[in-house]
C-alpha cells in the first residue's frame, strides 16, 4: 500500500478548512485516513499562524516511504521539525491568543457641558482684567473733571 500525506478538505461553503493526513494514494480525497497529522486553515487572519503539525508524527511517515503532496511538502518545509518559518509562527499565535484575551469596553460619551466652562474661564478672565483700567480711567477723568 502506497502512503501519501495530503489535505482533506473540511468545513462548509466558503469556509475551507484542510486536515493534513496520512491516506492511501487509491481512497478518495475526502475518503478514509490512515493518520491525521495536523490541520491547515487559510481563512486564519495571520498567515503564520495558519498550520499546526504533529512534525514527530509526519517524520515517522516520511521515515517509512510515505509521499507528501505539493502542498503539504511546502507546509512541511515552513512549519515541519527543522521548518523555516517556525519563529514567525510563534509569534503569530502568540498575537492571536492576545486577541482573545482582549475584550472591548465602549467608554460612555461624557457631556461636553464641563468642557465648555473651562475654555470659557480664561476669555472671561481677561475681559475683567481689560475692563479694570477702562474704570480706573473712567474714575480717573471724572476726578479732573471734578477739579
Amino acid at each position: 500500500m502506497a502512503v501519501r500525506i495530503r489535505m482533506k478538505k473540511m468545513g462548509r461553503t466558503h469556509r475551507p478548512f484542510f486536515r493534513v493526513c496520512a491516506m492511501d494514494q487509491r481512497s478518495p480525497r475526502d475518503g478514509r485516513v490512515i493518520e491525521e497529522l495536523g490541520y491547515y486553515d487559510p481563512m486564519c487572519p495571520e498567515t503564520d499562524a495558519r498550520v499546526s503539525l504533529k512534525s514527530d508524527r509526519i517524520d515517522h511517515w516520511i521515515s517509512v516511504g510515505a509521499q507528501a503532496s505539493d502542498k503539504v511538502a511546502v507546509l512541511i518545509k515552513k512549519y515541519g521539525t527543522n521548518g523555516t518559518h517556525l519563529e514567525q509562527q510563534k509569534a503569530a499565535l502568540e498575537r492571536l491568543g492576545k486577541r482573545k484575551e482582549y475584550t472591548f469596553v465602549p467608554e460612555a460619551p461624557q457631556p461636553k457641558k464641563q468642557e465648555e466652562p473651562k475654555a470659557e474661564a480664561p476669555a472671561e478672565a481677561a475681559p475683567a482684567e481689560e475692563a479694570a483700567p477702562a474704570e480706573e480711567a473712567a474714575a480717573a477723568s471724572e476726578e479732573t473733571a471734578s477739579e
